[in-house]
C-alpha cells in the first residue's frame, strides 16, 4: 500500500483545523463514486469542491481491500469509467491493476488536491440559517457545503460477529477489509470465517500456503466458472482505441443484461440453465459426495451473490483444508482456537474474518439531521428508501451515491453510479441557475418511487429465492438491489422530473 501513502493536507487547511471551511460540494469517501462526483461537476465548472477520505488514502474499494486474490467479477473493460479507458493486462482485473487504474484517475484529474485525507466524518446536520450543510469530522475539522454527496459506498464499514471468547484468542486476528500483509501464513494453522465473495478469492490464494486451513461457512454459494483471460500485448493496444474500447464494453454490457431475467422471473428457463451449469461445475471440480453435499446451496441461484472462480473447489477440496458448515459451527473461541459446535477444538494461529460489512439498514455510518430535526436514522427505521435510491424527504441537497436499491447483481456497479450523476448535477444545476439555495424531492414522489420498486421487487429471485442475505434488511424487505435492467435504472435517472421536487 507504499503508492497510497497519505495525502498531507494543505496547510491553510490544518491552520483552520478549528474553522468552519466552506465549499460548494463537499463529497464524503474518494473511491469510484466520490471521483465520479468530483469528475462530473468539474465537467460542469464546479471547481469549489472538498472530497472527505476517511482513511489516511484515497482510492476506496480497490485501494483498501488488498487480501490474496482479490480481483473484479466484472469484466474489466466494464468496470471502469466511461470516459477513462485502460489497457487492462487480463478481463478480470486483479486488485493491484485495479489500484493502479484508481490511482491513475485520481492523478489524472488531479483529485488529490481536493481531498483531506484522514477526514472520518462523524456527523452531519443541515442547517437552515445558512442553507447548508454542517459536517463534523473526527480530526480533520469542521466543513459547510450548500450541496453533500454522501460517495462512502455500502460495503466500508467491516463487521466481526461478538462470538462468545472472541477477545480471548491470543494469535493473529484481521478482517480481509484489513489484511495484515505483514503475517507470514507460511505453514500456519489459520481459520476463515466466512464463505462469500471475498473468501472464495482468499480462500484458493492462501491455501497451498498454509499448513491447515479450516473455513466455516454458514451457508454455501452458487458458484459459476470464472470465464477470464490474459490480453496479449496487441489485445491491450487495441484497449487504448477508444473506439474500439467503447465497442468491447457495450459488447460485453448486453451480454451481461440478459441476466436480469433470470433474476426477476423465479421461473425463467435463464434460471435453470444457469444451475445446471452450475450444479455441473460443482461436480466436475468436488469428487467427494460428503463435501459436494455440503457446497450445495439449498435456495435459488441469484438469491445471494453469484462467485465466480475456477479455484475455490479445488481449494477447498484439498487435503490440508477442512471445511465446516453450519452444523459444526463456531461454538465460542479460546486462548489457542476455536471450539466447534461438536466440541472439537481447532488449535489456530491465524483467524481471518470474511464476515463481511454493515449494509443492511446503515447505509450511511454517520448520523445525519435534516430539517425540523429529523434523523435520517429515524426515517429509515423500518427500512432504508431514497428516490432514484439517491434523495430523501427532508434532507435537501443531500445525494447519496449507491444508496437504497441501486446494486446491480448482474453488471458493473460504476455504471449505476454514473447513472446516479446524471440525477444528481441535474439537480444541482436546477439550484445553481434557479438563484434557490436548495432542492428535495417530494414524499408522494419517494413513496411512489419505493412503493414501485417493492412492487416489482415481489417476482424477484431476491425476494422468493428462498435464502436470507444481505440483500435485505431486518425487516425483510430487499433494499440493495434494483428490480430491472440497469438501462432501466439509467432511463428514470436521466429524465429529470421537475413536479417531483421542491425548490426553496
Amino acid at each position: 500500500m507504499s503508492s497510497t501513502a497519505a495525502t498531507p493536507a494543505p496547510a491553510d487547511q490544518a491552520a483552520q483545523s478549528d474553522a468552519v471551511r466552506e465549499a460548494t460540494v463537499v463529497i464524503i469517501g474518494s473511491g469510484f463514486g466520490g471521483q465520479t462526483a468530483a469528475l462530473q461537476l468539474a465537467e460542469r465548472g464546479v471547481d469549489d469542491v472538498v472530497i472527505l477520505e476517511r482513511r489516511d488514502f484515497m482510492g476506496g474499494t480497490w485501494c483498501q481491500n488488498s487480501y490474496p486474490g482479490a480481483a473484479v467479477d466484472v469484466q474489466s473493460p466494464l468496470y471502469s469509467l466511461v470516459g477513462e479507458p485502460y489497457r487492462w493486462s487480463k478481463m478480470f482485473a486483479e486488485q493491484a491493476e485495479l489500484q493502479e487504474y484508481t490511482e491513475h484517475v485520481i492523478a489524472k484529474h488531479g483529485l488529490r488536491e481536493k481531498t483531506v485525507t484522514g477526514a472520518n466524518v462523524v456527523a452531519v446536520r443541515w442547517e437552515e440559517e445558512h442553507g447548508a450543510w454542517r459536517i463534523e469530522t473526527e480530526a480533520a475539522g469542521t466543513f459547510r457545503a450548500q450541496f453533500l454527496i454522501n460517495a462512502s459506498g455500502p460495503l466500508s464499514t467491516p463487521v466481526i460477529p461478538p462470538f462468545p471468547g472472541r477477545e480471548e484468542f491470543r494469535g493473529v486476528t484481521f478482517h480481509t477489509n484489513n489484511w495484515d500483509h505483514s503475517v507470514d501464513l507460511t505453514g500456519k494453522k489459520v481459520a476463515i470465517i466466512g464463505s462469500g465473495a471475498s473468501a472464495a478469492q482468499v480462500i484458493p490464494a492462501i491455501q497451498p500456503q498454509v499448513g491447515e486451513l479450516h473455513v466455516f461457512q454458514r451457508s454455501p454459494h452458487w458458484v459459476m466458472p470464472r470465464p477470464d483471460r490474459d490480453f496479449s500485448a496487441w489485445q491491450q493496444r487495441l484497449l487504448g482505441i477508444k473506439p474500439l474500447y467503447k465497442a468491447l464494453r457495450t459488447s460485453i454490457y448486453w451480454s451481461l443484461e440478459t441476466r436480469v431475467v433470470g433474476f426477476k422471473y423465479s421461473d425463467a428457463a435463464l434460471k435453470k440453465l444457469a444451475q445446471d451449469k452450475a450444479l455441473k461445475h460443482l461436480e466436475r471440480q468436488v469428487p467427494d459426495p460428503e463435501l459436494r453435499a455440503k457446497l450445495t446451496p439449498d435456495y435459488t441461484i441469484g438469491c445471494k451473490r453469484i462467485i465466480l472462480s475456477n479455484t475455490l473447489y479445488p481449494a477447498l477440496s484439498a487435503p490440508n483444508t477442512t471445511l465446516h458448515d453450519r452444523t459444526d459451527g463456531i461454538d465460542h473461541l479460546d486462548a489457542t482456537g476455536i471450539v466447534t459446535a461438536s466440541g472439537e477444538h481447532l488449535d489456530l494461529d491465524v483467524i481471518v474474518w470474511s464476515t463481511g460489512y454493515d449494509a443492511t439498514d446503515g447505509v450511511i455510518s454517520y448520523p445525519v439531521v435534516g430539517r425540523e430535526d429529523r434523523a435520517l436514522a429515524d426515517v429509515w427505521a423500518e427500512f432504508p428508501r431514497a428516490y432514484l435510491g439517491t434523495t430523501v424527504p427532508g434532507f435537501p441537497n443531500l445525494f447519496v451515491v449507491t444508496g437504497p436499491n441501486t446494486g446491480i447483481g448482474h453488471t458493473s456497479a460504476i455504471f449505476v453510479i454514473e447513472s446516479q450523476m446524471k440525477y444528481v448535477m441535474d439537480a444541482i444545476e436546477k439550484v445553481r441557475t434557479s438563484g434557490r439555495r436548495s432542492i428535495e424531492v417530494t414524499a408522494q414522489a419517494e413513496e411512489d418511487y419505493t412503493a414501485m420498486i417493492h412492487r416489482e421487487m415481489e417476482q424477484t429471485v431476491w425476494k422468493k429465492g428462498g435464502c436470507h442475505s444481505w440483500y435485505q434488511s431486518k425487516s425483510g424487505h430487499v433494499i440493495a438491489m434494483f428490480p430491472g435492467f440497469s438501462f432501466t435504472f439509467r432511463r428514470l435517472a436521466a429524465k429529470f422530473k421537475p413536479a417531483d421536487h421542491v425548490l426553496s
